[in-house]
């Protein structure tokens, strides 16, 4: 009993949760990137979209995306978020967990409180914008309706922008990135420490997987409310290709947020929720799963 106790509390080593969270990224990005597809779209139309290329709900843009374009564009730019995803949310699990155990020392505590956990997955949100936002720049402009014909793939997408607008543009968005990762980390990490001490405890291994997966869909879902319209301007921000001499309508986050709130009304900083909650809200509880799942079995294999 206290062997399996310590395995519980044993210290987890940078390298494993680094590989947890590329395999619980991977798994996400697989089950879940028709709903990315479909939001960046909604995010990306203003209201001077009209007929078949207007978008009036996440069904109508399943529908006319697949009636228009083939089924297969709904996983158009996959390779972007494949290759960023393992890096993203190792990344992401592994700043966490870091970053936790650096306040906890500094602040001179045992265990993470509710506070801290907020502090911590903010940190390690604005730790992963740095990995994420070139990858996130090649998948808004492969996920783009008008893209089509105007790139061949993800390295013809890189080529142009570093011909076009400079190496520096492939962190075009790192700011508004930053405030969309900060946001749904602090309320991703957050709720996940609040809702598993509200939860029954749970000593089998499928009651456990059950309240990770209710924790991390609570979470996801808490994220997406808060951190929607810096998602919103952040597309829209990413989808501009940068002339030099030339401000470019939507350029930093929160005049960002406020022209688009004055242009297109408050309701369309959230634009794209529904097929994003609807990812991020599963799909976080998936990402705690899976990674909860890869640590357990390396705490199994240890003597």
């Amino acid at each position: 009993m206290a062997a399996a106790a310590d395995k519980k509390n044993m210290p987890i080593p940078f390298k494993v949760t680094f590989v947890g969270g590329a395999i619980a990224g991977i798994s996400e990005i697989l089950t879940m990137y028709p709903l990315d597809v479909v939001k960046t779209r909604i995010q990306l139309q203003d209201n001077n979209a009209k007929g078949a290329d207007r978008y009036n709900n996440m069904f109508d843009c399943f529908k006319k995306i697949v009636k228009q374009e083939g089924f297969s564009r709904l996983y158009r730019g996959i390779s972007a978020p494949i290759l960023m995803e393992a890096p993203k949310r190792a990344t992401k699990f592994a700043a966490n967990d870091e970053w936790g155990k650096f306040y906890r020392k500094a602040f001179g505590v045992d265990k993470q409180t509710q506070a801290l956990s907020v502090l911590t997955g903010a940190t390690a949100g604005a730790t992963e914008s740095f990995v994420v936002v070139p990858f996130e720049l090649v998948k808004i402009r492969l996920q783009d309706k008008a893209s089509a014909g105007k790139y061949n793939g993800m390295i013809d997408v890189v080529k142009k922008i570093v011909a076009q607008e400079g190496p520096l543009a492939m962190y075009n968005g790192l700011e508004s990135t930053m405030w969309r990762h900060i946001t749904w980390n602090a309320g991703y990490f957050g709720c996940i420490h609040q809702v598993k001490s509200m939860l029954p405890k749970q000593e089998t291994k499928k009651g456990l997987m059950l309240n990770d997966l209710i924790a991390g869909s609570v979470g996801g879902a808490v994220g997406t409310i808060l951190n929607t319209p810096f998602d919103v301007v952040k597309s829209r921000i990413q989808n501009t290709t940068r002339v030099p001499g030339v401000v470019p309508k939507y350029n930093w986050t929160l005049p960002s947020v406020a022209l688009v709130a004055k242009e297109e009304g408050f309701a369309a900083l959230y634009k794209g929720f529904v097929p994003k909650v609807l990812r991020l809200g599963p799909g976080g509880g998936i990402l705690l799963v899976v990674f909860t799942t890869v640590v357990d079995y390396w705490k199994s294999m240890q003597p």
